[in-house]
């Protein structure tokens, strides 16, 4: 299938960043969050990419266009650089196309604007990218298909913990609860879409509003319930935190395995 990644947003909640780079070129260890995020796609087998492209859509560019697997993969050099051979297993092989869909268009419109390069797709994926997930995306696109919706999200639980309050109309508090002990759920960014998606998506509309209440009101738009491993970079601590695993060699993101741990010499 497919994969659409949305790459143009401004990252305004990680700006020490995102000045400089658009948010889903801002590393974890020592490759983007863009790369962990089509790697999980590319480990079930999901190696077509189309990138929505905006804010500095130029650094993406050059990222692909100067891209070295050398620098991921071990491999052996010889004269002096200039023959370079790649040990073991050869990396899987992208597709990736970069379509710059502008600077000020949501993700709605984003969406609409590569609609082209996937509407031959009977089933499409796309991602936000900038969250990591070890949810078992085999499963999340068989109960989409056995649904016969047109739409679906990976819904998680808020990643922080705060207390919520019930009370009445005077204040008076009847209860106290913990969000982790709470039925909330969100989206996580994981979506799955039919190409039928982009009949309910006009112009203006961001995705999760206005398309999204029309599905709800059809019945077409289903939710993928995951408790396990998710976490999103919106801010330097969630960078941090996902740093730190990378330097732990703790990646569940990558399926079966975990990439070497980051050592600083």
């Amino acid at each position: 299938m497919k994969v659409v990644l949305f790459c143009g947003g401004l990252g305004t909640r990680i700006r020490e960043y995102s000045e400089s780079i658009p948010k889903p070129m801002i590393p974890i260890g020592h490759q983007p969050i863009l790369w962990h995020v089509m790697q999980y796609y590319s480990q079930y087998g999901h190696r077509d990419f189309v990138l929505c492209l905006g804010y500095k859509a130029n650094v993406v560019k050059d990222y692909f266009l100067n891209y070295n697997q050398a620098t991921t993969t071990d491999c052996t050099i010889s004269q002096f650089g200039k023959k370079i051979e790649l040990l073991g297993e050869r990396p899987a092989d992208w597709r990736v196309s970069l379509v710059d869909t502008g600077i000020w268009r949501n993700i709605g419109q984003r969406l609409r604007a590569v609609r082209h390069l996937v509407q031959d797709e009977e089933i499409f994926l796309a991602n936000y990218s900038d969250g990591l997930t070890d949810a078992p995306l085999p499963d999340m696109i068989d109960r989409f298909k056995r649904s016969g919706k047109i739409g679906c999200f990976i819904a998680i639980h808020p990643p922080i913990s705060f207390h919520l309050a019930e009370f009445d109309a005077d204040g008076k508090v009847g209860r106290m609860a913990a969000s982790n002990d709470s039925d909330i759920w969100i989206n996580g960014g994981y979506f799955i879409f039919r190409k039928e998606i982009f009949d309910y998506i006009e112009e203006g509309d961001e995705l999760v509003v206005q398309p999204f209440k029309r599905l709800i009101d059809r019945g077409d738009l289903m939710a993928y319930r995951y408790e396990g491993f998710w976490r999103a970079m919106d801010t330097i601590r969630d960078r941090q935190v996902l740093e730190e695993m990378i330097e732990r060699g703790d990646t569940p993101w990558h399926l079966g395995t975990n990439v070497p741990a980051v050592v600083n010499g």
